[in-house]
């Protein structure tokens, strides 16, 4: 079953291959003032269905990217190394090293953009970015 995410004014839509079935939600400065809940994806598994609306916004000089409607302003996804793949969701490194870098990339895709889609049905977990990193 794909699904399509679409930004406020439809300018930009994100085809996901399948429902989400968990999400966090982040409290770090970008995430809480977006109020985005973001269910992730490997980069090739989504598909951008958009024209040219889309604009990117980095804090981190391009490592981590999030994506947002040129027209309306929507954040409606990210890509970033896959942090998740090696730390836990307080902060702390899976192996124990805390210099650990992901070495693949994951895309987040606000799901509060998916029309008619029942979010309460989707285990979100809290994430502490704001203390974490």
């Amino acid at each position: 079953m794909t699904l399509t995410a679409t930004c406020h004014c439809g300018a930009t839509k994100i085809a996901l291959p399948h429902p989400p079935t968990d999400a966090k939600q982040c409290n770090c400065t970008y995430c809480f003032k977006t109020g985005a809940i973001w269910s992730y994806y490997p980069p090739e598994a989504i598909t951008i269905l958009s024209g040219d609306v889309d604009k990117i916004y980095s804090a981190s000089g391009g490592m981590n990217q999030h994506h947002f409607c040129s027209q309306c302003g929507i954040s409606s996804w990210g890509d970033s190394p896959d942090w998740a793949s090696v730390y836990n969701a307080d902060g702390t490194p899976k192996n124990g090293d805390p210099n650990s870098f992901p070495t693949t990339r994951i895309a987040a895709v606000n799901i509060r953009l998916i029309d008619d889609f029942d979010i309460t049905a989707v285990k979100v977990e809290q994430v502490d970015g704001r203390n974490s990193w």
